[in-house]
């Protein structure tokens, strides 16, 4: 009987280890992955304004979401950064307000989840803007195919009236 009773146990010994091997194969959160360490080259490309590099990191059939429900394509995303940077001196995510994360959905989709706080100095007058950052990028076969970027734009929108209010105040004294 005592045989008996060690084979058992034995044998749910193993069926235990097995399982937890499984487990370990099945890795659905992260914080420290191949899709993170990609996102986080996309967002140097975004500071280093290498557009060449940041597009290179999107599929061709990809899908990007900015603070809208209506999907704009990469090119018209770029144009914006642009744009949107053109009046700044300096702009980055600052990497001590930076937090990433990957999971793997039930479905199976891999997305990367990044939390920051962007910083931009306006070039004329030296005004410091920050503005808080939710990025959802969802991979596969490590390119991103999908991206939702929300930020509340009123910090910007605010400096920039005070700037033109600053001109149009200097001009109507000159």
């Amino acid at each position: 009987m005592s045989k008996t009773w060690t084979i058992l146990c034995f044998c749910l010994f193993l069926l235990s280890c097995n399982e937890h091997q499984k487990e370990e194969k099945a890795i659905r959160y992260s914080q420290d992955s191949e899709q993170i360490s990609i996102f986080k080259t996309v967002l140097q490309d975004y500071e280093n304004a290498d557009w060449d590099k940041y597009q290179s990191h999107f599929a061709d059939s990809m899908e990007l979401f900015y603070n809208s429900r209506q999907p704009i394509d990469l090119a018209a995303a770029v144009a914006m950064h642009k744009e949107n940077n053109a009046v700044l001196s300096s702009y980055d995510f600052q990497d001590s307000e930076s937090e990433f994360e990957m999971v793997v959905t039930d479905a199976g989709e891999t997305w990367v989840n990044f939390w920051g706080a962007w910083e931009g100095t306006i070039a004329e007058n030296d005004s410091v803007i920050v503005i808080p950052v939710h990025i959802t990028a969802r991979f596969e076969n490590g390119k991103i195919v999908k991206e939702y970027l929300y930020f509340n734009n009123a910090g910007i929108s605010d400096a920039l009236r005070l700037l033109n209010e600053s001109r149009n105040l200097k001009d109507s004294i000159n």
